[in-house]
């Protein structure tokens, strides 16, 4: 059995929505000192709406493929939905990771709710 899914792979070699948003209202880093994993999530949001999403990665092909599954899991999707987003969809949206490589969509989730954070912070509002 292969180590990665092939959606792992996919990801992985072909990474959506990698970039900087110059003007983005939402910017949440972080990292994994253990692993050397670091993300960096950028968003757009407009009318309570995730208009778009980067994202920049350090780190292994899993956190690659996790980084990329995660924004796809939340490009033009309401903040109620994106609030609710778990390490464990975006492990499943990529057909699972192996058990040691978990952290990684543990750190894609992290990098987003830093993001949603710093959007709050910056507007003044209210989750």
């Amino acid at each position: 059995m292969a180590l990665y899914s092939e959606k792992v792979m996919d990801h992985f070699r072909n990474p959506r929505n990698v970039g900087v948003i110059e003007d983005a209202n939402g910017v949440g880093e972080v990292g994994n000192a253990r692993c050397g994993d670091i993300m960096k999530m950028y968003l757009k949001i407009e009318d309570d709406v995730v208009k778009d999403v980067k994202f920049e990665t350090f780190g292994c092909g899993s956190a690659i493929a996790s980084s990329s599954m995660a924004t796809e899991l939340i490009k033009g999707k309401p903040l109620s939905e994106v609030k609710q987003l778990t390490n464990e969809a975006v492990a499943e949206a990529l057909d699972g990771l192996p058990a040691y490589k978990m952290h990684c969509s543990v750190l894609a989730e992290e990098a987003i709710q830093a993001a949603l954070e710093d959007y709050y912070k910056k507007t003044n509002k209210k989750d």
